[in-house]
């Protein structure tokens, strides 16, 4: 896997109007600049029966540019289908832009953080420092 796969696991938020700041986990997996994974997210709808949901991503990345559509399983409740389109950082290290529901003026930004890359990156700075045996 390329040094730049989006392959992994991220931290991820999205603003929405009338709610704040909403966090996810989202898994992705990147072959040959198809994307598909998964998210899991808090129901944020008033009355929501379900304390989590989940969703698939199936999309793409061309260079920087990702996009990809978020399909909530099963969908309901305020929930259905959400498109998002961001820019990638040189390191692949994070993926920021915008989403919308299809059909509706409802829109905002997001970010998505690699999981685990800080502290990746400090236990290979820490080897490095070891003496060689």
């Amino acid at each position: 896997m390329p040094d730049n796969s989006l392959t992994g696991v991220w931290d991820g938020t999205f603003i929405q109007s009338q709610v704040g700041m909403v966090t996810f986990l989202a898994t992705l997996i990147e072959s040959a600049g198809a994307l598909g994974g998964n998210v899991t997210e808090p129901c944020t709808m008033p009355g929501c029966p379900m304390g989590t949901h989940n969703a698939s991503i199936t999309g793409h990345r061309s260079g920087s540019a990702v996009s990809f559509i978020k399909r909530y399983e099963p969908p309901g409740h305020g929930y259905d289908t959400v498109s998002y389109e961001g820019t990638v950082n040189a390191d692949a290290t994070e993926i920021d832009g915008r989403w919308k529901l299809p059909g509706t003026a409802a829109s905002g930004t997001f970010l998505m953080v690699r999981s685990g890359k800080p502290a990746e990156a400090e236990v290979a700075k820490e080897r490095k420092k070891e003496p060689v045996r």
